[in-house]
C-alpha cells in the first residue's frame, strides 16, 4: 500500500539573535491509510513543532529549512498561502491541543463549522446543510442541538468533540492529533479517545497522536516514534518499543511508568534536555548523562520496521536489572 504521509529529513529552526535553536532535526517517517502512529516525547522534544510544519502553519522566526513533506503526491512545502489553505482540512487537518483556546467565543457552533465549508467552496441548500451537520455531530457522539450552543455553553470534553468534528468535516487524509486529551479527567480522556479512534478508523484516515502519555499511546497507535532533543531516536511498533526498546531514552521513558503487577521504585530521568540553541552533531543524550560524542550517529535496525539511533558510549545506559516482585 502507498504511502499517504512521507516525511523525509525534516529540519525546523527558530532563528534568534544568538543562533538557530534546532527544534527539528532530519527527522523522516512515513504513515499508510488507516495507520495510528504516536509522537512521545517530554517537553521541548520538538513534537508539536513537527505538527505545525506539517501544517505549514509556523509564524516568524520558525522556518522550515529543509526537507520533505509528501501528502499523497503532494509536496506541502513546495504549496504557496493559498494552496495550503486549500489543502488543509481537504488533505490534512489538526486537532488543536487546547479546545478551550481554538473555539471563537463569541460564535456559535454551527457558523465555525460552516465557515471551514464554504472557505472550500463548498455549497449547501438549508436541507443539505442541516443533514451535513446531523451526521458530523452524530460521528462524533454529540446531538446535533449542539451547533446551535455558544462554546461556554459546552464542557470540555464536548469542545473537544467539536474540534474532532471541524477537523474531519473535508474527509482529510491525514490527522494530527496534538494533546487532544490535555486538561481533561480521565473518563472523558478515554471517551474522546474512542472517538479519535472510531471516526479516524471510518474515514481510513492515517493518524498522528502526539503526547507524553505512553499508556494512551500502546491502546491507539500501531507505531510509536520517539523524540528526543529535537531528533528522531527510536521507531517501532508498538510491541517493539514496548517490550524491547533499544534507545537509553526509550528504556527510561519506559522504567518511569509505574507498574500495576508488581512493587518497585520508579525511575526518573537523570539531568535536562540539552540547549538547542547552535547544538552540535553527535549524541544528544550523551550530553544528558555527562558524556560527549561529536561523531553522527548511525540509525541500526534492530528488526523489520524498528530503527534506532545508536551511540556506543550511551547505548547501554538505564539498562536495568530483573526487577523482583515485593
Amino acid at each position: 500500500m502507498p504511502n499517504i504521509l512521507d516525511v523525509k529529513n525534516l529540519k525546523v529552526y527558530y532563528h534568534t539573535s544568538k543562533g538557530p535553536v534546532k527544534a527539528v532535526e532530519d527527522v523522516s517517517f512515513s504513515l499508510v491509510p488507516g495507520e495510528r502512529m504516536g509522537l512521545v516525547g517530554e517537553s521541548g522534544s520538538g513534537k508539536s513543532t513537527i505538527a505545525l510544519a506539517l501544517m505549514k502553519a509556523h509564524k516568524y522566526p520558525a522556518n522550515i529549512e529543509s526537507g520533505q513533506i509528501m501528502v499523497g503526491k503532494t509536496n506541502i512545502i513546495d504549496l504557496n498561502e493559498e494552496e495550503m489553505r486549500k489543502t488543509k482540512l481537504s488533505e490534512i487537518s489538526m486537532i488543536p491541543q487546547g479546545a478551550m483556546n481554538s473555539l471563537n467565543p463569541v460564535k456559535r457552533i454551527k457558523p465555525q463549522i460552516m465557515d471551514a465549508l464554504i472557505d472550500h467552496g463548498l455549497k449547501l441548500r438549508k436541507d443539505e446543510k442541516e443533514k451535513f451537520l446531523t451526521k458530523l455531530m452524530e460521528s462524533v457522539g454529540l446531538d446535533y442541538s449542539v451547533v446551535n450552543l455558544f462554546p461556554h455553553e459546552l464542557s470540555g470534553g464536548m469542545k473537544q468533540r467539536v474540534c474532532i468534528a471541524i477537523s474531519i468535516s473535508m474527509k482529510p487524509k491525514v490527522i494530527i492529533a496534538d494533546e487532544p486529551t490535555s486538561a481533561l479527567d480521565v473518563i472523558v480522556q478515554r471517551q474522546i479517545m474512542e472517538t479519535l479512534y472510531e471516526v479516524q478508523a471510518n474515514l481510513g484516515a492515517a493518524c498522528i497522536l502526539i503526547g507524553h502519555d505512553m499508556g494512551l499511546m500502546a491502546q491507539f497507535a500501531d507505531k510509536i516514534g520517539i523524540m528526543y532533543a529535537g531528533k528522531m531516536v527510536e521507531m517501532g511498533n508498538v510491541s517493539d518499543i514496548f517490550k524491547k526498546p533499544k534507545h537509553p531514552y526509550t528504556r527510561l521513558l519506559i522504567d518511569s511508568l509505574p507498574d500495576t503487577n508488581s512493587k518497585r521504585d520508579l525511575i526518573g530521568i537523570p539531568g535536562i534536555p540539552p540547549s538547542l540553541l547552535n547544538l552540535q552533531e553527535g549524541c544528544s543524550f550523551c550530553l544528558r548523562i555527562g558524556q560527549k560524542t561529536t561523531n553522527k550517529i548511525p540509525w541500526v535496525k534492530a528488526s523489520k520496521d524498528h530503527y534506532f539511533q545508536k551511540c556506543l558510549k550511551c547505548s547501554d545506559y538505564g539498562r536495568t536489572k530483573k526487577r523482583v516482585k515485593r
